[in-house]
């Protein structure tokens, strides 16, 4: 069985325990992840901060290293792509993109200049200059259901900024970060990348650890309060991605054979597991029955398998745990009148396979609608008049997503614009443009992920004021 050490201070260090990782599709081990002890997290966060000062002085050999990095990460696609689909789930073809991602983003800041001081007055009596400092040890908590591009939009800004990392993946698919790490080992200076696993109590240990200047955390909404308040202790700075409840909506003139295709898709990519898929539908009633059934009858042919089978479309749910969170979505909106179209339970066999299920009859009130389902799962609910469905659509605690589906694309892009979420797409979902920030707004975040408000998170400003005498 093959294990994963730890990356510490530019060495692979082996754990006193280990854990295994299970493949979701058939319940056979993948691998074993090193375990970090407390003394091996105070280590790497002692390693990153030693290694900080000399790697924010040489930010030439800051891009050199993202951009070896990013031919590392495409010399060793294949395997990274085969890990990420045996240990999360999804099919070999969207983890090949991801580990694509992956390089592109180091290759991305590799080639990005550093931020130019601005100079505020120059003459006689004063120099006045503003420039921009890296905060020092960078926490980075990363989630299971996109393990190394979440993980790669993190680490190459925090590093190119002058800033060192600890990142600590999901202890459900800890293996492909720490082959990541492994591969990285050499490109790195000691300390400035340090990569630990282990169970939540790991990733709180390094919230809270004083060292530790930025914490940068994709995942729920419940751990991403539970670090805001622990962080206020010593006023660290926070970028929190958190979940969402995207809400979709189908005007009368759109072009139903159009969007049936992108609808599916939106809501059920890697099974549904993703922050900002879709997961309320509210469709015009002219439209509800007919788009009802077409969406039930594509996913009825959708081919679930495993994801290193070439023919499957849609792999597992990644661990047991949000597979029983969707059974009882699905149990509880059968009690409050649900119609279910298509799947509707678990298929037998090993694995953690659920079939996309497309429900009505239920609305706000219900849980599958209330809350983030994160799993195959997508409630359809008709509107007769737009502004009820905007209301609809803003009455969450979330607001990370939102799309709008309609062949006037000006009359779309305005009602858009009224929608409370970070993102808002016109007839299409998911899509992140290269260089846009993304986050969220209410529940769904604090700060930015990529684009230039991303990429700031992880400095702070210093005004230099000199008096010329």
């Amino acid at each position: 069985m093959s294990r994963y050490p730890l990356l510490i201070d530019g060495a692979l260090q082996d754990a006193e325990h280990y854990d295994e990782v299970l493949d979701p599709a058939n319940g056979q081990s993948v691998g074993e992840a090193a375990r970090a002890s407390q003394a091996q997290l105070e280590q790497a966060v002692q390693a990153a901060a030693r290694a900080q000062p000399a790697w924010a002085a040489a930010a030439d050999s800051r891009r050199a290293a993202l951009r070896q990095a990013a031919a590392v990460v495409r010399e060793h696609a294949a395997e990274l792509a085969e890990l990420i689909t045996r240990e999360q789930g999804r099919p070999l073809h969207f983890t090949q993109g991801e580990v694509a991602g992956v390089a592109a983003t180091f290759e991305h800041y590799a080639g990005l200049p550093q931020a130019p001081e601005q100079v505020l007055r120059d003459d006689g009596e004063r120099l006045v200059r503003i420039v921009q400092r890296p905060l020092g040890v960078v926490a980075a908590i990363t989630p299971w259901n996109v393990p190394l591009i979440l993980l790669a939009l993190k680490l190459a800004p925090a590093l190119h900024a002058g800033n060192a990392l600890v990142a600590k993946p999901s202890e459900h698919t800890p293996l492909s970060t720490l082959l990541l790490a492994r591969l990285l080992k050499d490109v790195f200076p000691a300390g400035v990348l340090n990569v630990v696993a282990g169970a939540g109590e790991v990733g709180e240990r390094l919230a809270r650890h004083p060292r530790v200047r930025h914490i940068t955390f994709t995942g729920s909404v419940a751990t991403g309060k539970r670090l805001y308040a622990g962080g206020a202790d010593d006023f660290k700075r926070l970028t929190l991605e958190l979940g969402g409840n995207d809400a979709a909506l189908v005007l009368e003139d759109a072009d139903l054979d159009a969007i049936v295709e992108p609808l599916f898709w939106g809501a059920f990519w890697n099974s549904g597991q993703v922050c900002f898929a879709i997961k309320r539908l509210y469709v015009h009633e002219s439209l509800f029955e007919r788009l009802v059934a077409a969406l039930a009858e594509r996913a009825g042919r959708t081919r679930l398998g495993h994801g290193l089978d070439a023919q499957t479309e849609l792999g597992p749910l990644t661990n047991r745990q949000q597979l029983e969170r969707v059974e009882a979505l699905v149990a509880d909106a059968r009690a409050n009148g649900a119609r279910i179209h298509s799947g509707g339970q678990r298929l037998e066999g090993p694995g953690h396979f659920y079939p996309p299920t497309i429900v009505s009859g239920i609305g706000a009130g219900v849980a599958l609608v209330d809350e983030e389902q994160f799993g195959p799962l997508l409630p359809v609910i008709p509107f007769r008049d737009v502004e009820d469905a905007i209301a609809q659509a803003n009455a969450s605690h979330y607001g990370l997503g939102a799309s709008v589906w309609s062949r006037d694309e000006t009359r779309g892009a305005a009602i858009a614009a009224r929608l409370e979420a970070g993102l808002a797409w016109v007839n299409q979902h998911l899509d992140i443009h290269p260089g846009a920030p993304k986050g969220g707004h209410k529940w769904s975040g604090l700060g930015y992920e990529g684009g230039q408000r991303g990429y700031e998170a992880f400095s702070e400003l210093q005004v230099i004021n000199v008096a010329r005498r």
